[in-house]
């Protein structure tokens, strides 16, 4: 089932592997576009790309590759995904079970990464020390440590990282956002977000073991994270049943304040001009009915003392903005959502943009072409792009540092230029995680 280009070299650009049991080296493997004195490919060149991950949002990703550039590989962990995805877009990729081979193919400019969460750094990272751009989907990490591993990567290697926060690229919410930004609805005195939950462990009893499908490999799907048998609780996608799903497990992911948060809590930091940096406290707040544990409701506050509020719930039936929030002004309210704003004044915008300017956003599959286009172009002329991987770890730690208030369950000072909790050795530890022998993050020498 699995095929591989019978002319791509098989020199290992690991220092070691599982078995080995050491760390990742630094690859040597440059793609074409850097090799002697060009930087970039040319405007009339194909960037050819890999994605890592084909479920549901990597097969949405095959839709959305500009038509500059073309798909050269597919990877997933369960071939059975891989074999859907080439039938279904009739496609002669080559076709990878481990994302450390697509990662070898010379002929790839790039690879975008839509794995589960507990991977998106390793194989981001991989990917820069391979000299290739990366498009990786949002959360940008797992925890903070590792978020910040990746942005050093990305520099150190001169590569163009796009986070898959494609509301940075949608032009009603750039209006939207940098009209707060700059002044247009006065001295912010209030923003309101909803108050995602969190994951929790696995229970230390485990959960029943399952036989393992045909065509997955299940060690290399749970990469880093601890070793449990099988079972389909930890493996489905939200969408297949329940939502019972890998990303409720703290092993693999931080449910949904890291998948939704991602983009709501990423408009705050848009829209407050705070892209480099971020929130200087977190704290629980009591809500009326007690909620504790992963659903507690959190606040934050910035060095300028705009207060965040997490107060709308994350239940049925849905209230406020779920992709974005809500910005109380001296002299108006606006709401900002996905592709999307209002204001209170209606009318309060006097040139607000061209509505037909959110249609091209519309459609099943299509909600990140332009921001993979934006992707495209910045691969070109190596500028940043509109959600660089500085903006995607900024936002990330928001969401990691809300679980861990949650986890504490007290007040917590975050510095957010050193990235630790001054004087807090409890709640600095929650900042790492170890990670299983064979698949730690590369050095970065």
């Amino acid at each position: 089932m699995s095929k591989t280009n019978p002319n791509i070299s098989r020199r290992h650009f690991l220092k070691g592997t599982a078995l080995a049991g050491s760390a990742f080296a630094i690859p040597t493997i440059i793609p074409r576009h850097v090799l002697g004195s060009a930087t970039a490919p040319g405007a009339n060149d194909q960037i050819v790309v890999g994605i890592i991950g084909m479920g549901m949002r990597g097969d949405q990703l095959v839709m959305n590759v500009p038509e500059s550039g073309r798909v050269g590989a597919i990877c997933d962990a369960d071939l059975r995904r891989t074999a859907d995805a080439t039938e279904k877009h009739k496609a002669d990729w080559n076709v990878y079970q481990d994302y450390r081979k697509l990662i070898e193919q010379k002929d790839l400019d790039a690879v975008m990464v839509a794995t589960v969460d507990h991977h998106h750094v390793l194989a981001s990272m991989l990917a820069c020390y391979a000299g290739k751009d990366v498009y990786c989907e949002k959360p940008l990490s797992l925890y903070i440590c590792e978020g910040r591993a990746l942005v050093q990567a990305a520099r150190k290697c001169g590569r163009v990282v796009q986070t898959g926060t494609q509301q940075r690229t949608m032009e009603m919410d750039q209006f939207a956002c940098e009209f707060v930004r700059d002044g247009g609805i006065g001295e912010i005195r209030a923003v309101e977000c909803v108050n995602f939950k969190s994951s929790v462990p696995i229970p230390a009893r485990g959960l029943p073991k399952q036989p393992i499908p045909e065509g997955v490999d299940w060690d290399l799907w749970q990469g880093q994270a601890p070793v449990h048998p099988f079972n389909i609780e930890l493996f489905q996608h939200w969408s297949d049943k329940n939502g019972r799903w890998w990303g409720n497990w703290r092993e693999y992911a931080n449910s949904q304040v890291t998948g939704m948060g991602s983009h709501a809590y990423d408009m705050v930091q848009y829209a407050l001009g705070m892209d480099e940096t971020g929130p200087v406290e977190f704290w629980p707040v009591d809500g009326e009915d007690g909620i504790s544990g992963p659903l507690a409701r959190i606040d934050f506050r910035y060095a300028n003392g705009v207060h965040v509020r997490l107060s709308f719930p994350d239940k049925m039936p849905k209230r406020g903005p779920q992709l974005g929030a809500v910005f109380t002004g001296s002299e108006c309210k606006i709401e900002i959502n996905r592709n999307k704003f209002t204001t209170n004044p209606k009318d309060f915008i006097k040139n607000p943009p061209d509505p037909e300017l959110a249609v091209k956003w519309e459609g099943d599959g299509l909600v990140a072409k332009g921001h993979a286009e934006n992707w495209f172009d910045c691969i070109r002329s190596r500028e940043k792009p509109n959600a660089d991987v500085e903006i995607g770890h900024r936002t990330s730690s928001i969401c990691h540092l809300i679980t861990i208030t949650r986890l504490l369950g007290r007040p917590l000072k975050w510095d957010p230029e050193a990235e630790t909790f001054p004087g807090d050795d409890e709640a600095n530890a929650l900042l790492d995680r170890p990670r299983r022998r064979g698949w730690e993050l590369p050095e970065l020498g």
